[in-house]
């Protein structure tokens, strides 16, 4: 399934390697909230100083739109990494550009350089082939190990691997071995569950996993959109209008293997504190809306997750960011989690949860990437692979 090149093939003894990583991480008041994307990478780090490279780390932060936002600064970042590595870890003002260049140049074997914000440069998102140029200069090769932004062909993931030997860190891989495995040759039965907001980001994913799951089961935001498209009321549920035509076409082409909810929580405002009740699937009365399933929901759901060979989960059952209407994704993690299944948590949301409910070290793997673990289960390449060096 994987037939590219990683480290592994490479000598990196006196080399400088350019590593572009996912350190997109959240930041509270200057500090990195959460350091799962920096854990993720450190493998891939630490071999490559072992092998004698001098590493230069690119990533993005957040959404500066090509300006240069200080809140938005990698330095925190460098800070963090600085204190949890062995090796010497600066950082320097740009990614691209004399400052970043003076300071490549000085780097040595076994040090490390974190460079700022890649999405400070414009060129960047457009792939602009002269800050590739720019940025593979730094170095003498190139290891994609950010599988968060893998489905996006930006400068720094993709454009460089026009100008350097590119290759795969272990993360990467790691990644595309898991969900690779898990759509082109499942243990079986094989159960999809998707949830979260919109049916239209995943008209792609219920597609292509019709054709390989035994079932899929459906909650979230998104199956309000299939219940008014069977002709349900749904109050004031969110709902995809837009989208009604394709969600009765894939209820047609799906037939007994697409589950919805058959009871769901419902509530009077969009709030933490709403007033709510539990109905049976039935017409929803105005001013009410579905935030989360319900408990015959959780318990069916349950049993084909307990019953399954592999599980694949992306997307929360319900408004899991509110406690009281957080209890069909904690009990379907909790399902996920005690089940002899191999499953996959495909990052964003349902990453979040599952980190969320403590069991995050029960299943088989948690993706790093939420649009790009969504792109591979629609069966789409990955720019971020393509690019790299056939094995």
């Amino acid at each position: 399934m994987f037939n590219k090149k990683t480290i592994k093939d490479l000598d990196f003894a006196g080399k400088r390697a350019l590593v572009r990583v996912d350190f997109n991480v959240p930041l509270d008041a200057g500090k990195v909230a959460d350091d799962t994307r920096i854990q993720a990478a450190l493998t891939t780090l630490e071999y490559l100083l072992d092998q004698g490279a001098a590493l230069i780390l690119c990533s993005h932060l957040g959404r500066p739109k090509g300006q240069v936002l200080p809140e938005l600064s990698l330095r925190p970042v460098a800070d963090y990494l600085d204190k949890m590595m062995d090796a010497p870890v600066s950082f320097v003002e740009d990614c691209i550009g004399p400052k970043a260049e003076f300071a490549s140049e000085a780097l040595q074997s076994g040090h490390i350089l974190v460079l700022e914000n890649t999405r400070f440069h414009a060129g960047e998102k457009k792939n602009d082939p002269e800050m590739a140029k720019q940025l593979a200069s730094l170095a003498d090769v190139f290891v994609n190990d950010a599988f968060g932004t893998a489905h996006r062909a930006h400068a720094s993931n993709v454009g460089v691997a026009d100008y350097l030997p590119a290759v795969a860190g272990f993360l990467l891989e790691k990644e595309i071995r898991y969900l690779g495995q898990a759509i082109a040759d499942p243990k079986r039965p094989f159960v999809a569950i998707l949830g979260g907001a919109k049916v239209s980001d995943k008209i792609g994913v219920i597609r292509n996993l019709l054709e390989k799951a035994d079932q899929i089961l459906i909650g979230g935001g998104m199956a309000n959109t299939f219940f008014k498209a069977q002709g349900y009321a749904v109050g004031d549920s969110l709902v995809e209008d837009e989208a009604l035509d394709v969600a009765r076409q894939l209820l047609e082409e799906a037939g007994p293997h697409l589950r919805l909810p058959v009871d769901v929580v419902i509530a009077d405002d969009f709030d933490a504190d709403a007033k709510s009740k539990i109905i049976g699937m039935g017409p929803i009365p105005d001013g009410w809306r579905i935030l989360d399933v319900g408990p015959e929901t959780i318990t069916r759901f349950a049993k084909v997750v307990a019953d399954a060979g592999a599980v694949v989960w992306n997307g929360p059952m319900g408004v899991f960011e509110f406690p009281r209407f957080a209890k069909g994704t904690f009990e379907l993690a909790k399902a996920v989690a005690e089940s002899d299944a191999e499953s996959i948590i495909g990052g964003g949301d349902s990453a979040a949860a599952i980190k969320q409910s403590g069991l995050a070290d029960k299943v088989t793997h948690v993706s790093t990437g939420g649009g790009a673990s969504l792109q591979m289960l629609e069966g789409e390449a990955l720019p971020g692979l393509v690019s790299l060096l056939e094995d």
